[in-house]
């Protein structure tokens, strides 16, 4: 019997947290289980723009430079499909944004 892309396990985990600066504990903001490396660095380009919205201009700059940078999308590409993890860190004044993409059984 065929197996179905509904059945299929995910091959990447992704997730999204914050770390405030005068905290220990991280705050999770999102998470995803992605079949394909290219669905998890879809899903990591969805919720750059969605923090990004959301930072003061000159914080945002560096997470909309990263959307538009293809080449460094292709490295992350290459990367997930090589099953090596790729993370993304964005900051403000008092809090760093991780987003991270990694093979299924590692740790994002």
């Amino acid at each position: 019997m065929p197996t179905t892309a509904q059945h299929l396990p995910a091959e990447e985990r992704c997730r999204a947290v914050a770390y405030s600066l005068h905290e220990s504990k991280a705050i999770p903001l999102a998470s995803h289980d992605a079949a394909s490396p290219r669905l998890a660095l879809r899903w990591m380009r969805e919720r750059t723009s969605h923090i990004t919205d959301q930072l003061d201009a000159p914080y945002a700059q560096p997470g909309r430079h990263w959307l538009t940078d293809e080449a460094e999308h292709e490295r992350a590409l290459s990367y997930l499909t090589t099953g090596t993890a790729y993370q993304l860190t964005l900051y403000d004044e008092n809090t760093r944004y991780v987003l991270a993409a990694c093979p299924s059984g590692g740790t994002a």
